[in-house]
């Protein structure tokens, strides 16, 4: 019996790139300030302002969480050598994926950006 669970689940199971449907008007109506959400301090913006719309919450939530990794990448810059490596590698990464989702989310997309989708979820606001 646990054997026809875990097969039907596989069968259900979205693979994990899959993108999160939105309403069309959704995106049209909140998709430039959801593109503050992964700039800085920004992500506040439409996370308060637009508490109805699933469309700029879904991005304020995973600009929230770059945000929250930019500031863990700064302290642990304060390391010399070994924290000054991983804080530049870190923010450079976090600099493309902001860049990216700026413009995935202008463009009225979705994306689920690996690992910091997951920790996204975790916000209880």
């Amino acid at each position: 019996m646990p054997t026809a669970k875990k097969s039907a689940n596989k069968t259900n199971a979205k693979p994990s790139g899959a993108q999160v449907k939105f309403s069309a008007s959704d995106i049209e109506e909140n998709k430039i300030i959801a593109s503050l959400s992964y700039i800085f301090i920004l992500c506040l913006a439409p996370l308060l302002s637009k508490r109805k719309s699933g469309f700029a919450q879904f991005h304020a939530r995973q600009g929230l969480t770059v945000t929250v990794a930019w500031f863990v990448f700064w302290v642990i810059g304060i390391v010399p050598i070994l924290g000054w490596l991983i804080s530049f590698l870190g923010n450079l990464m976090l600099l493309v994926i902001s860049i990216m989702g700026v413009i995935k989310t202008l463009d009225g997309q979705t994306w689920k950006i690996p690992y910091i989708y997951e920790w996204s979820k975790k916000w209880n606001l």
